[in-house]
């Protein structure tokens, strides 16, 4: 009898998290509760960046962000606070890992001396493929004779 009065106030404590769905009986539908600590991060982030007394920059309309593999991390449109004095800076937005050769037309500016020359080398691989795909193209041309009137081509492929 005691246990069946402490589970009765076990679920009128917890009717929230459990749903009976269907009669007597039947399973009880446990529902998921998603926790959410991202809020929680930001606001110890935004606190510590109080503390530190930065401003935000306004008018970046992008950031890009070279790796050592060539590839870049380009976020549009960020968010970008910055304290001079202690040189840091924060981004906020959703980064995109992409490929150099993407952001091409718009990032020629921003290249650095090490980028430009993986771009250079990224440039002539790309010439060379299109090389060895052009060469096979020739190549099968070269196989197939030119007709010309008059001529038996069959006795010279016996």
């Amino acid at each position: 009898m005691a246990f069946a009065n402490s589970l009765q106030l076990f679920w009128k404590r917890n009717a929230d998290f459990v749903d009976s769905t269907g009669g007597k009986g039947t399973p009880r539908r446990v529902v998921k509760k998603v926790n959410r600590n991202s809020g929680a991060d930001d606001k110890k982030l935004q606190a510590t960046l109080k503390k530190m007394n930065v401003q935000p920059i306004q008018g970046i309309e992008e950031v890009n962000m070279f790796k050592e593999d060539g590839n870049v991390i380009h976020f549009a449109n960020p968010r970008v606070h910055a304290s001079v004095p202690s040189n840091t800076f924060a981004l906020y937005g959703n980064g995109e890992e992409k490929e150099l050769t993407e952001l091409v037309p718009g990032i020629l500016n921003q290249l650095g001396p090490d980028s430009l020359a993986s771009l250079r080398k990224l440039a002539e691989s790309y010439q060379n493929m299109q090389k060895a795909q052009g060469g096979d193209k020739n190549d099968d041309e070269d196989d197939i004779p030119e007709l010309v009137e008059g001529e038996n081509f069959e006795s010279k492929a016996e």
